[in-house]
C-alpha cells in the first residue's frame, strides 16, 4: 500500500462542512466517492482540519492508502478529472506510510475576509462577510497584539469542543485593509472549534467601539465564552495552509 498526501483547495459554499455526515453532500464525502471513481477503493481519508459548513480551504491537506498503480504525482489530474469544480487537488505526492495530516502538522494559517462596502458584496457574498459600517482599524490592531503568544483560549472556543486543553499559541495575528478587503489573518500551533470566527467578531466589536482594545485582555484572562464577541460567519473563513 501506498499513503498518498494531497493538498486540496475548496470552495465550502455548498457542503455541510469538510466530514463525511450521514444523508448530507460533504467535501469528504465528494472526495471519498471520487477516490473510489479512480481506484475502485474505498479508503479512510485522514485530514489536516474538519472545517465547517460554508468555511473555504486554499490548503487543507488529507491522506490515504491506496494500492492502485496510479503514480502518486499523478492522483492530482486524476482526481480532478471527477471532482466537482468547487474542489480541486492542488498537488499529490507520496508520504510517509505513517503521515498523518492534523497530527504532524506543526501550525496552520487561516484567514477571514471581510466586504467593506454594499456595492459589489453580491459577487462576494459566499466568500466574504459584509461590515460596511465604519471601523477603527488601529484599535483593532492593538487589540490582536493581546492574542498573540501562548494562552488560555478557552473564552475563544465554541461549545461543545472536546478538547482537553485549551492552552495555543497563536504566533501571529494581522488585521488589514485591503479595499475592498478588510483581512485578518491569524497563525497558531493549533486552534480550537471556532476559534478564528469568535476572534474575529470579537475584533469587530472592538472596531466598532463596543469594546476597547485592552479589554480583548481582560476577556482572554477570563476564560469565560460569553465575554467574547459574537461568532463571524462561516463564509469569510480560509483554511490557507498547514505547516510540518
Amino acid at each position: 500500500m501506498t499513503r498518498i498526501r494531497a493538498t486540496l483547495e475548496y470552495e465550502g459554499t455548498r457542503y455541510h462542512g469538510f466530514q463525511r455526515q450521514p444523508g448530507t453532500v460533504t467535501v469528504e464525502s465528494t472526495l471519498l466517492e471520487a477516490v473510489k471513481k479512480i481506484t475502485g477503493e474505498e479508503v479512510r481519508l485522514l485530514a489536516a482540519g474538519r472545517t465547517d459548513a460554508g468555511v473555504h480551504a486554499r490548503g487543507q491537506v488529507i491522506a490515504f492508502d491506496t494500492g492502485s498503480c496510479i503514480p502518486p504525482e499523478r492522483f492530482a489530474p486524476a482526481l480532478n478529472s471527477v471532482l466537482p469544480p468547487d474542489i480541486r487537488v492542488v498537488e499529490s505526492r507520496e508520504a510517509a506510510p505513517r503521515f498523518h495530516p492534523r497530527y504532524d502538522a506543526r501550525g496552520k494559517w487561516y484567514r477571514y475576509l471581510v466586504y467593506r462596502q454594499e456595492a459589489g458584496y453580491l459577487f462576494y457574498r459566499h466568500l466574504a462577510c459584509l461590515v460596511s459600517g465604519s471601523l477603527d482599524l488601529p484599535a483593532m490592531q492593538e487589540a490582536a497584539a493581546h492574542l498573540v503568544g501562548t494562552h488560555d483560549f478557552r473564552s475563544f472556543c465554541a461549545s461543545g469542543s472536546g478538547v482537553r486543553s485549551f492552552v495555543r499559541e497563536v504566533r501571529s495575528l494581522t488585521v488589514t485593509a485591503t479595499p475592498p478587503f478588510l483581512v485578518f489573518d491569524v497563525q497558531a500551533n493549533g486552534f480550537l472549534y471556532n476559534m478564528v470566527r469568535i476572534m474575529v467578531g470579537t475584533l469587530l466589536a472592538v472596531g466598532k467601539g463596543k469594546i476597547p482594545p485592552p479589554g480583548v485582555g481582560e476577556i482572554l484572562a477570563a476564560c469565560d465564552r460569553s465575554r467574547a464577541g459574537q461568532t463571524a460567519p462561516a463564509q469569510g473563513l480560509y483554511l490557507m495552509k498547514v505547516f510540518y
